[in-house]
């Protein structure tokens, strides 16, 4: 993939004798806008701290436009974070509360931008607050005097004001009313459209990510089971679990389907053959290998050809 942003190789990570994330292996292009959906204890949060490296994979390769980040030394990886940003599920907690709104945007350009002048860099965080939706005026408040939404606009402002190449956004919405959401989901279409930014948009309300996403990622136990254009994911789903998230979707803003089982609970086989109605005897000894249903689509399903969604 030549002309992906970031490549993602066979990724594993574990913690100990727990193996979070295994086989993991998918491409996000410059510009596009990428799901990736799976309930609570899946791996989503880990997937994302593990392509910043935040967290350190047992195994795999993160290539990101051709060069093995991996291989980055801490110089260069500090440089390259410019590039690569996050935008967390709890817009309070991801504030520092002792610096005003102003310092907190600023914070990027004083690190990546230090030839820029105090006068520049507060014009710049003024330009970044109202594009946001909210008051140049509001850059010397602090981050309790505001709601929810308003904190995680000041999230997005700081993520975006050095226009990164990949946002990963981790359940940004999650926390914040239902009113609220689709406001904050569509100032980020409109800020990725702008800026060509590509998205990794991590979720569990497949509304969200039917609204915002171009193709999206399904991950169960570690391992993502799907992979497909927006449109063919929702129409057509291969995965009897992917079904049983879409059967699922008035719920899943409060939830999801049952609780995810630890991956090292599974003995052997497809991680999802406990729950799956079409499980048989190859299923329970053999992990499925993700498989080709078109030229865009993937999953990793033994009976995939014989499940039908309706």
């Amino acid at each position: 993939m030549s002309d992906a942003l970031l490549e993602v190789r066979k990724l594993e990570v574990r913690f100990g004798g727990f193996t979070a994330l295994e086989d993991v292996t998918f491409h996000l292009h410059p510009g596009e806008s990428l799901g990736l959906v799976g309930e609570s204890g899946s791996g989503k949060s880990t997937l994302a701290r593990a392509i910043l490296r935040l967290i350190p994979p047992a195994s795999g390769d993160l290539v990101w436009s051709g060069d093995n980040m991996l291989a980055w030394p801490a110089g260069e990886l500090r440089r390259r974070r410019r590039d690569m940003q996050i935008i967390f599920q709890d817009p309070h907690a991801s504030l520092n509360p002792r610096l005003s709104v102003g310092d907190t945007i600023a914070e990027p350009l004083k690190i990546f931008s230090a030839e820029l002048s105090a006068s520049e860099r507060q014009a710049r965080v003024r330009e970044m607050l109202e594009r946001v939706g909210l008051s140049a005026a509001m850059a010397e408040r602090y981050p309790h005097e505001f709601s929810g939404g308003q904190c995680q606009r000041i999230g997005i402002a700081r993520a975006m004001i050095l226009r990164p190449r990949l946002l990963i956004c981790d359940e940004p919405v999650s926390s914040l009313d239902a009113s609220i959401q689709g406001q904050i989901v569509n100032l980020l279409a409109d800020l990725q459209r702008e800026w060509g930014t590509a998205l990794l948009f991590i979720s569990h309300n497949l509304a969200v990510v039917r609204h915002l996403c171009q193709r999206v990622l399904v991950i169960y136990r570690g391992r993502l089971i799907e992979i497909a254009p927006r449109d063919a994911l929702f129409a057509a789903p291969r995965h009897p679990y992917t079904q049983a998230l879409l059967a699922a979707v008035p719920d899943l803003t409060g939830g999801s389907v049952a609780p995810a089982a630890r991956a090292h609970d599974a003995p052997g086989g497809c991680a999802y053959h406990g729950r799956c109605g079409h499980a048989q005897g190859l299923c329970l000894t053999t992990v499925p290998p993700l498989q080709p249903v078109d030229p865009h689509h993937d999953v990793a399903c033994h009976r995939w050809r014989e499940v039908v969604y309706s």
